[in-house]
């Protein structure tokens, strides 16, 4: 359950800054009205860095700007070791680990 919960998370978040960047490039080029960078380094850090990266490179948007790139690759690897810590502490001793294998398989890998 906590394994749904965390990837639902990160998967809105990821969407929502994805989204941000792409309504902040649109309205950069019509001469609109911006985003803040201050919300779009919130959703980062709030764990969007994956969507906040692809939407960099796809939409050629805030690419030239290093303090986006060093902000979304620290926010990434906070988010990456927040993981890593919740995996091995809640679900390596109460829930399956991997999401598509049937709890059986999993103590297969634990059985040391």
């Amino acid at each position: 359950m906590l394994v749904k919960i965390i990837l639902t998370y990160y998967i809105a978040i990821n969407v929502i800054l994805f989204l941000a960047m792409a309504i902040d490039k649109a309205k950069a080029v019509k001469g609109l009205w911006r985003i803040p960078e201050s919300t779009l380094f919130i959703l980062s850090l709030l764990g969007g860095a994956i969507g906040g990266f692809a939407a960099m490179y796809l939409f050629h948007h805030k690419n030239r700007k290093w303090s986006f790139k060093i902000i979304f690759a620290l926010s990434l690897i906070l988010h990456l070791a927040l993981v890593a810590f919740l995996l091995n502490t809640f679900i390596y001793k109460n829930e399956s680990v991997f999401l598509f294998m049937p709890e059986s398989q999993n103590d297969f890998f634990y059985s040391n």
